[in-house]
């Protein structure tokens, strides 16, 4: 089985729209292409259905976990940082997808493990 693919998951708001901005969009996907890294949202209209949303989302897909961490650490990557991190208040997270086959169901062996064991074991 491989790996579960990662997305990086970043909530921009306050994005002062500007020069460096430009450049931050202009150079990141040259940071990603090492890394087998994607683009899957970029701002796009957002419909609001819980909560108040006043900002733009954005969705990176990676091959993996340890390709997505790697490109953020990359030197590359860390050269354009700033030019987002100083113009933009963001939240950014990685997160691993889930593989293949996989069914919400799948998840209450690992909240409720017990509920797999032996009925002894279980009381």
């Amino acid at each position: 089985m491989t790996a579960p693919r990662a997305y990086v998951v970043g909530y921009l708001r306050n994005v002062d729209v500007g020069p460096e901005i430009a450049e931050y969009i202009e150079r990141i996907e040259a940071t990603m292409a090492p890394y087998g890294g994607r683009f899957l949202v970029h701002g796009g209209r957002l419909v609001e259905h819980e909560g108040t949303w006043n900002g733009d989302v954005v969705i990176l897909e990676f091959p993996d976990t340890a390709r997505a961490q790697e490109w953020y650490e990359s030197p590359d990557y860390q050269a354009i940082l700033p030019l987002r991190t100083e113009h933009a208040s963001s939240m950014v997270a990685l997160v691993e997808g889930v593989p293949d086959g996989y069914r919400a169901s799948n998840k209450i062996s690992q909240l409720f493990p017990l509920l797999n064991a032996p009925a002894e074991l279980a009381s």
